[in-house]
């Protein structure tokens, strides 16, 4: 386990400010307040084998009595690098991502479930989108009640949207929480 070195934070931080903007910052400065120390220390980001994990440092200092490889996960797994040296993000990082999202879907009730299933939101599935999403920009797909349920990639603005069909696409699927039970074994 390490820290990112300069090419692999600005790949991490790139991805998370698509779907988090400005709010990046929250996830950098937020105070962890975990472990013996009186002090509040800060949450890191830390690779192992070609994963990213997000975790306090506390819990970083505790870790390094693991023989590294014993050391199998470390905090919240966020992505992993590919081998082409790709960074995605896995379903693990919605947590993070729902909290501090800057654009945001919902979806009907009866189409959740499309979704889950690994399939693309559809403009007939979308209940509400936030004003000014663009064409490209990362979305945090939720339930009318407010429940995460994934994220994605904006495949219209929230203006064509009001133009489109009912049977045109949204966003593109990354990511949603019907994975744990389709690919867990890999998780």
């Amino acid at each position: 386990m390490r820290p990112l070195d300069e090419t692999e934070t600005s790949v991490v931080f790139d991805k998370l400010f698509k779907f988090v903007g400005n709010n990046l910052k929250n996830l950098v400065e937020n105070p962890s307040h975990e472990g013996p120390e009186p002090n509040p220390g800060r949450y890191c980001f830390r690779l192992n084998k070609n994963k990213i994990y997000y975790c306090s440092e506390s819990l970083v200092k505790r870790a390094t009595n693991i023989a590294k490889p014993n050391l199998i996960s470390l905090g919240t797994c966020i992505g992993k690098y590919t081998h082409g040296g790709n960074f995605h993000l896995t379903v693990q990082a919605l947590n993070l991502l729902a909290a501090n999202a800057k654009h945001k879907v919902w979806l009907k009730p009866q189409s959740e479930m499309s979704f889950l299933y690994g399939n693309h939101v559809l403009k007939s599935a979308l209940g509400r989108i936030t004003e000014n999403v663009g064409a490209g920009d990362g979305v945090v797909v939720f339930s009318m009640s407010d429940v995460p349920l994934g994220f994605g990639i904006a495949a219209k603005s929230t203006q064509d949207c009001r133009k489109l069909d009912p049977n045109g696409i949204v966003v593109l699927h990354q990511g949603d929480i019907g994975e744990y039970l389709r690919m867990e074994d890999e998780l």
